[in-house]
């Protein structure tokens, strides 16, 4: 605070000198205040706030940062791979080029990445894959930063509520010679440095203080030219009475921050899990398309060879030429396929490298052995209805036909009971603990509308302090005033309006509590038909690739002995690729139904790191079968 009333220096060189000295010590105390210490003191704060929260949620703490990882897998690629790219915004924001008066020293970048593979062309397992999304994916860094962003907002509604402080130091020297004549009259010089410190604080009652302390610092270190301004305080406080009273209307804003990071946290838990299924779904439709291609050149090969033998017996005479030219057209459209399924999984792949967060043009494996983890579930899902050995008794043409109904033989470990998987999904859904929790959140908007119509009754306090000439406060010479303020509420058409509207957003939640309630039994309820369906699927393709394939033989050994048609080993061997892509398809069904039916329960556990945890289904059931 400036205003202290100037003095005419006795010794015009001594003031200056002692004026620069004073704001030349002040000066020291800049470096303190560098844009790096703040970022590192709002980060700290900020990070402390997700620890907290994460307990509070979840009753554990995983590592979180909101730092974009500097070393990863996209950059590697695009660099060691010579991939095309616009710039160094592409390779990440340590590597952008340095600009003039850049706030902060630029930070070395580290090599974290946890894809095991070689620097050429990386082979990713679907564990390296979701590590490598939690590393590259734009998507996932974007969620962090919305967290990390909350966090933000929170420490800024607590600031409120801190005690602030705020100083001012103003140094000024004045040369006058408007005084001097022709005679030569005096000339008048004067310096001084003013500074002022305050403490401010709102408390979450409603109540608000404020202090100021102010000093002349030239006149305190000349003790014999004190002057009664040399020091000064003043406070002030201003106490609600009825309007905005108390501590759950004053600190509203700051409550529905606090819960607001929760809701952020738990977004962000939820779309991990969401995240890792789309991962793993990608990853098995590549997977697919792996398979499907080399069933389509199996399937082609076999045409070619079909072709070729049915020359042979054209050119001896045993086949007539209309079933040479469906042998060649059958092997026509073999190679269509083939051509098609090969793109098709090029474009899958290149989808895939999109949603890791990788150039859709770099060279990137998967693990076949993953293609091998597949196939032996398939093999142990449909173990049962692969019997050869069993005799099966043929009814009569005319006897009584009777459906057999999908039974649970065979059920995989998660095709548990509806109302069972309900109640746990009713227990761990994310999203339904934001719902119930914005329900709680418009019931206070409710009470914070209806405290606006209520009449502001409010008090006010105020004391100016002098000081003696030594320095210290006297209070018994302090100016104190006191004043009670009243506004009637006759005029609160706005407020009402408001409160009304409250109640409005209290019904809008509700109906999101139930509607979500109803959508996740609904999803639950068509995650296990959706089970049961696939299991279905796979165990009857699994048979119909067995009964495929000894058509194909059947067919080709007919058709040398001259007992059957061209076409009936074609039709064959397109029922074979058929039947093949179907039993791929129906693997991949059944192991997605059990992840997506795990992620709508609330159940999969997904880390830091982007590896999931797997619900125990035997546990879950001797749970609720104790219940």
């Amino acid at each position: 605070m400036t205003g202290f009333p100037s003095r005419q220096a006795r010794s015009a060189p001594t003031a200056p000198r002692r004026t620069a000295a004073i704001l030349a010590a002040l000066c020291l105390l800049l470096p303190a205040c560098s844009a790096s210490r703040h970022r590192g003191k709002v980060d700290a704060r900020a990070y402390d706030i997700i620890e907290e929260k994460q307990r509070s949620a979840f009753n554990r703490v995983e590592p979180f940062t909101a730092e974009s990882p500097a070393d990863t897998l996209r950059r590697r690629l695009l660099l060691s791979q010579r991939l095309p790219y616009t710039g160094e915004a592409s390779l990440g924001s340590d590597r952008l080029p340095a600009m003039p008066r850049w706030p902060e020293p630029r930070k070395a970048s580290t090599a974290d990445d946890r894809a095991t593979a070689s620097p050429d062309e990386p082979v990713l397992t679907l564990n390296d894959a979701l590590q490598v999304a939690a590393r590259n994916s734009r998507d996932y860094q974007s969620q962090k930063e919305q967290v990390f962003q909350s966090a933000l907002d929170l420490d800024l509604e607590r600031d409120q509520f801190r005690t602030s402080f705020a100083g001012l130091v103003s140094g000024f020297f004045k040369h006058n010679r408007s005084g001097r004549n022709e005679a030569g009259g005096s000339v008048a010089e004067s310096a001084g440095v003013d500074a002022t410190t305050a403490a401010s604080r709102d408390f979450k009652n409603g109540m608000a203080f404020s202090l100021r302390l102010g000093w002349n610092l030239v006149q305190l270190l000349e003790p014999e030219n004190f002057a009664s301004r040399s020091m000064f305080g003043d406070a002030s406080v201003s106490i609600p009475l009825l309007r905005g009273a108390g501590r759950h209307i004053a600190a509203e804003s700051l409550t529905q921050a606090e819960r607001n990071v929760v809701y952020q946290v738990y977004e962000f838990e939820g779309f991990k899990r969401d995240f890792a299924v789309r991962v793993a779904d990608a990853y098995l439709s590549v997977l697919q398309s792996f398979d499907q291609v080399k069933n389509a050149e199996e399937n082609y090969r076999g045409l070619i060879a079909s072709t070729r033998r049915a020359r042979r017996l054209l050119d001896a005479g045993n086949l007539p030429p209309i079933q040479v030219d469906q042998a060649m057209q059958d092997e026509l459209d073999a190679r269509n396929r083939w051509i098609s399924a090969r793109e098709s999984q090029t474009a899958t792949l290149d989808a895939f490298k999109s949603l890791l967060g990788l150039p859709v043009d770099a060279r990137v494996s998967l693990d076949r052995a993953e293609s091998a983890k597949l196939a032996g579930f398939a093999r142990s899902m449909t173990a049962s209805a692969m019997n050869p050995e069993r005799e099966e008794v043929i009814p009569p043409a005319d006897a009584t036909i009777i459906l057999e109904e999908p039974s649970r033989n065979g059920a995989g470990p998660f095709e548990i009971e509806p109302e069972s998987a309900i109640q746990v999904a009713l227990d761990n859904r994310l999203d339904l603990r934001i719902a119930v929790g914005r329900v709680f959140d418009a019931q206070r908007g409710v009470v914070v509308a209806a405290d606006r119509l209520r009449p502001e009754l409010t008090l006010f306090g105020r004391a100016q302090i002098p000081a003696d000439r030594v320095s210290k406060l006297r209070f018994d010479r302090g100016d104190y005033e006191a004043l009670l303020s009243l506004d009637l509420p006759f005029e609160r058409t706005v407020e009402a309006i408001a409160y009304r509207g409250s109640y409005l957003r209290l019904e809008q939640a509700v109906r999101g509590v139930q509607g979500l309630e109803d959508a996740i039994k609904q999803d639950v309820r068509e995650r296990l038909r959706n089970l049961r369906e696939a299991r279905e699927s796979l165990r009857i393709q699994a048979v119909s690739v067995d009964l495929a394939r000894r058509r194909v033989r059947g067919a080709d050994l007919n058709l040398q002995a001259g007992r059957v048609q061209i076409r009936d080993l074609l039709e064959a061997q397109e029922d074979l690729l058929s039947a093949q892509n179907a039993l791929t398809g129906a693997a991949v069904d059944y192991r997605m139904a059990e992840l997506e039916l795990q992620r709508d329960l609330g159940v999969l556990e997904v880390g830091a790191d982007g590896l999931w945890t797997e619900l125990n289904p035997q546990s879950l059931q001797r749970e609720h079968s104790d219940n």
